[in-house]
């Protein structure tokens, strides 16, 4: 088990939590805010972002979610997607806006936007990520907004974890 002591801090929480309600304000500013949005929190590492998120956002809101799993205890994707929680409603042609952690290889993302389009008749899918990690994109996916970049440091924190582990923390680290 990595210890805490070995984090190295990558973005403290008051550069987090700035850049969070820019984001929401860009999506605030590409939807109409009088009509409804949904979005899916992508479980588990996407949750503290998406309730950070979701307190910025001015239009009425549905809240789903989802449990994806491509990494299980790995520090890399094992290049499968595992659904361990999948049930969603149909959303009848309404604007839908998948939240997530981190998009690396694209897998887990390419895998949930071709779900959503496909099974739950969504007018619109869009996706916002935490992170985007360009560098392992192995899927022709991209974000439609995303509060930063990141190259190919193995980060924790703010949601994301190791071994399920560091998602407490209010900042983003990462182990040298």
């Amino acid at each position: 088990m990595k210890k805490i002591e070995d984090l190295k801090v990558l973005i403290d929480n008051k550069t987090l939590i700035k850049r969070i309600k820019e984001l929401a304000k860009e999506i605030n500013n590409s939807y109409d805010i009088k009509k409804p949005l949904t979005l899916i929190c992508v479980l588990k590492g996407a949750a503290m972002f998406y309730c950070e998120l979701a307190k910025y956002l001015k239009m009425p809101l549905k809240m789903e979610f989802v449990r994806l799993s491509s990494y299980g205890n790995s520090t890399k994707s094992k290049g499968e997607v595992k659904s361990l929680n999948l049930s969603l409603p149909n959303f009848e042609n309404e604007n839908v806006l998948v939240v997530e952690d981190i998009i690396d290889t694209g897998l887990t993302l390419d895998f949930l936007v071709k779900f959503i389009e496909h099974n739950c008749c969504a007018g619109d899918v869009k996706l916002a990520v935490l992170f985007d990690k360009k560098c392992a994109r192995k899927y022709d996916i991209k974000p439609d907004y995303s509060a930063f970049q990141v190259d190919d440091k193995f980060i924790v924190g703010f949601g994301l974890d190791y071994q399920g582990f560091y998602r407490n923390l209010d900042y983003i680290g990462y182990f040298e």
